[in-house]
């Protein structure tokens, strides 16, 4: 709880110089739809903007009717165990041409007049405040102070920059609009410019020099920079046909809109019945008499509502005492005045230094921050009715973006939205939802023409046109048909947080019907008696066959097997909840299950990542996939596979610390399932390293100076995954079981609260801590219903079982009791 009329210094990412030439230095707003990167350069300023439709390519056919020849000879090679021939034969199975790539907008080009090169530098000053999700700048040039703020509405689709000086008539520039995708601007009335433009159909180089005439018509665009000043002498002026030149203005507040032509992942382009321009005047004609204050109150209120959500608090230490006779209220922890001038002294210095320097000081409030930025960069880039977030959320520089900015199933777009219903943010997944619905469809196509299957399936790979066919490119990554099983994954914990029965019985069990059906029909008898996947793939990891030579096919990887284990478990769940329980697909799930092959453990004591105990010739690869019944899944744990639990353990210390950024995150949270604090914060560690864009090293992970998350290069997913992995330390939770601080590293964060976490069950939970032992916490639900659920409450062995739908609790001589009741209902705790 903040200070009365203060601002929360901590959230708040700083710099005390430029963004210069690196991307990496900008600061990111977005409204899910729009992004934009904020330079903050002084003479001449760039702000990078991005559109979440804008793609190459059409729909497309991923069905290949010579698939299934294919897949037979694969098959017979594995059941042959001749695993590097069934490698080689398996790439007849991969797609011919390679998915599409997400393309940028335009940049925003401001130049100032010359006095700007006179600028005092120590008077400089930019920051992104995640409490309003506003990026400002400012400094001073002689005795004139410029600031400038820039914030993306989500009510009134626009992004708003507010341009002011200290002096009257002293604020001078040009302002144009610039694509490296094909268009034309030009300059409408005496204040707008308008930018219409077209993405590929098909991929393009950047280095071939092309047309409107020679390449055909994709996704079709518009922006519009709509612009107003203030002040008795300003005068706005054309320059050029396509730049607008303001001279002596006081003030200037520019808005942007844009949009598409894209109609969804199964319409062409051409088909599309949309006109971008026309729907960009709608936007900028609704909001036409909307002051700037207006603007920015609505954008507030809308932001706030999710952001405020949730809080985190770990005060570096603290002198007051607890009283003996009552409880400890949240706000207890609320810091002093001489604690906010701490936190103020601290975090007045640049983001970038408090990262170089956290190595030596592991000051927590950076752990708050990066937390809650997790957070902001979700709200910022996925919100009902967008795109999904993709591999780098919005924010894209290049039409040839690294991974082509791709949505991947075989980590990445999971982890981007690991922290959305943990973190309060459940609207949030929205957009993930409904991708799924998207793929459902085209995968039901591939999986009957390709593997005579039914049901539908997704690989690892996809893009905007909900693309389910194998990647183009090595087996290694792009032959992996478990990319919908795992998304279906989330459907189940959709409900498991917000106990949205209608949304389980309506959208989610359809979906997660058709993804059972292909696995059903995937799965085949071995010469054992068990039901395997056959081809098989660890994602990107490959081992060593008998004949030692490289292979990456075989049957039944453990990823495989805790895939199905899960979804299978889950649909069961699903239908005993929607009252489908004598459905003739659950009966068959019920009879598939058991036959599944087991998880094995190797003779090392670690997890088998393969169905044979393969030489692995990379044991500190980047991906976890044997792992995912510890985490993300839930088929590895203490009290029902302590073999496979500890085995874990071992696979993880066998994995040791080195990735990427990504791998990082993953590898905090699967140490916070196995509740060990300890290495749990170990990988927290190691990740708030600060990354030097110029000397970079692959596979290294860290931050960059603005804290998006680095491989190298930038991979936003990372970002996501701290934030879960954070919460996963401090909150476990299935639809009977509650763990309190189950991996908190109290040696470190010997002192915090939190609010506004979410549990399964559709529970919210606030709890407070002094000096590594819990304090209080207190339980609610905001079911309209009131439903009474029994949980059972751990904290450091300690269990309470409880009816309830809301209640307190706190420490008493050790133990965890009860302390008062929610005033509609009854608590029982024994």
């Amino acid at each position: 709880m903040e200070a009365e009329g203060r601002t929360n210094s901590n959230l708040k990412i700083r710099f005390r110089e430029e963004g210069g030439r690196h991307w990496t230095n900008a600061l990111p707003i977005g409204n899910g739809r729009l992004g934009a990167m904020i330079c903050g350069n002084l003479h001449s300023e760039t702000i990078h903007l991005n559109e979440d439709t804008l793609w190459t390519g059409t729909p497309a056919d991923y069905t290949d009717s010579k698939a299934p020849q294919a897949l037979s000879l694969v098959r017979n090679l594995v059941d042959r165990q001749h695993y590097p021939q069934a490698t080689a034969a398996a790439s007849a199975l991969t797609g011919p041409n390679p998915s599409e790539a997400y393309q940028p907008l335009a940049d925003i080009k401001l130049d100032f007049d010359y006095s700007h090169f006179t600028c005092a530098q120590q008077t400089y000053e930019r920051e992104l405040d995640l409490d309003t999700a506003t990026v400002k700048v400012s400094y001073s040039v002689g005795d004139v102070q410029f600031k400038r703020e820039h914030f993306a509405s989500y009510p009134d689709q626009v992004i708003v920059t507010n341009i002011s000086a200290t002096q009257n008539a002293k604020l001078s520039f040009t302002l144009s609009l610039h694509s490296k995708l094909i268009n034309q601007t030009y300059i409408n009335g005496t204040n707008q410019i308008i930018m219409k433009g077209v993405c590929p159909a098909k991929r393009v180089s950047p280095q071939f020099q092309h047309s409107a005439q020679d390449t055909p018509q994709g996704i079709q665009f518009s922006a519009i920079l709509d612009l107003n000043i203030g002040g008795t002498n300003g005068v706005i002026s054309m320059l050029d046909d396509n730049k607008l030149k303001v001279e002596a203005s006081d003030w200037a507040v520019f808005l942007l809109v844009a949009s598409s032509s894209f109609s969804g992942p199964f319409t062409a382009p051409s088909d599309s019945k949309k006109d971008p321009t026309s729907e960009c005047f709608g936007i900028l004609s609704s909001i036409n008499n909307v002051s700037y204050s207006d603007l920015y109150a609505r954008h507030l209120n809308d932001y706030q509502d999710l952001f405020h959500r949730v809080s985190l608090k770990l005060p570096r230490s603290t002198q007051r005492n607890i009283s003996e006779d009552s409880s400890l209220e949240l706000e207890r922890l609320a810091p002093t005045v001489a604690d906010l001038s701490l936190v103020d002294s601290v975090t007045q210095v640049s983001t970038s230094d408090r990262v170089k320097s956290f190595q030596t000081d592991e000051d927590p409030s950076l752990v708050e921050l990066l937390f809650q930025y997790g957070r902001y960069l979700l709200i910022s880039s996925s919100r009902p009715g967008t795109q999904v977030a993709n591999l780098q959320g919005i924010w894209n520089k290049d039409i040839e973006p690294v991974w082509d900015g791709a949505p991947h199933l075989n980590i990445n777009l999971e982890m981007n939205y690991w922290p959305a219903l943990p973190c309060n943010l459940s609207e949030c997944q929205e957009p993930l939802l409904d991708y799924i619905s998207s793929l459902s469809v085209n995968g039901s196509k591939t999986a009957y023409v390709n593997y005579q299957a039914s049901g539908w399936v997704a690989h690892s790979k996809s893009d905007i046109w909900a693309r389910t066919s194998a990647g183009h490119g090595d087996v290694l990554w792009a032959l992996w048909p478990m990319g919908g099983a795992w998304l279906c994954t989330h459907l189940w914990e959709h409900y498991a947080y917000t106990m949205d029965k209608d949304f389980l019985k309506y959208k989610a069990y359809p979906i997660m019907e058709g993804c059972v059906s292909f696995l059903l029909s995937w799965l085949i008898e071995d010469n054992e008696g068990y039901l395997e996947t056959n081809p098989s793939t660890s994602p990107e990891h490959s081992f060593i066959a008998p004949n030692g030579e490289p292979a990456c096919v075989s049957q039944s990887s453990t990823m495989d097997v805790a895939i199905i284990h899960e979804v299978f478990s889950t649909f069961l769940s699903a239908a005993k909840v929607t009252g489908r329980t004598e459905d003739n697909i659950v009966k068959k799930v019920r009879e598939a299950q058991p036959r599944l092959r087991p998880i094995y453990i190797a003779q090392d004591g670690s997890i088998m990542e393969w169905v044979k105990d393969f030489k692995d010739p990379e044991v500190h690869h980047r991906h976890l996939s044997h792992l995912f019944g510890l985490f993300p899944g839930h088929t590895i744990t203490f009290e029902n596979t302590p073999a496979l639990f500890e085995a874990a353990e071992k696979s993880l210390y066998k994995r040791g610390e080195e990735g990427p950024g990504w791998s990082t995150t993953w590898k905090t949270a699967c140490w916070a399932r196995l509740q060990n604090s300890s290495n749990a914060y170990k990988m927290i560690k190691r990740l708030i390293n600060l990354v030097d864009p110029d000397h970079e090293t692959p596979f290294q992970g860290g931050l960059y100076s603005n804290l998006f998350a680095a491989h190298p290069p930038f991979q936003i997913d990372a970002n996501f995954g701290f934030a879960a992995a954070v919460a996963e330390m401090l909150v476990q939770s299935t639809l009977s079981d509650l763990y309190l601080l189950p991996a908190l590293p109290w040696e470190k964060w010997p002192n915090g609260s939190l609010k506004g976490l979410k549990a399964r069950g559709g529970t919210t939970v606030n709890i407070c801590w002094r000096e590594g032992d819990l304090q209080e916490v207190s339980i609610w639900s905001e079911d309209q219903t009131r439903t009474t659920l029994r949980r059972r409450i751990h904290y450091r062995g300690t269990v309470i079982t409880a009816d309830l739908v809301s209640g307190v609790f706190y420490m008493f001589n050790g133990q965890l009791r009860c302390l008062k009741t929610c005033p509609f209902s009854e608590i029982a705790c024994s």
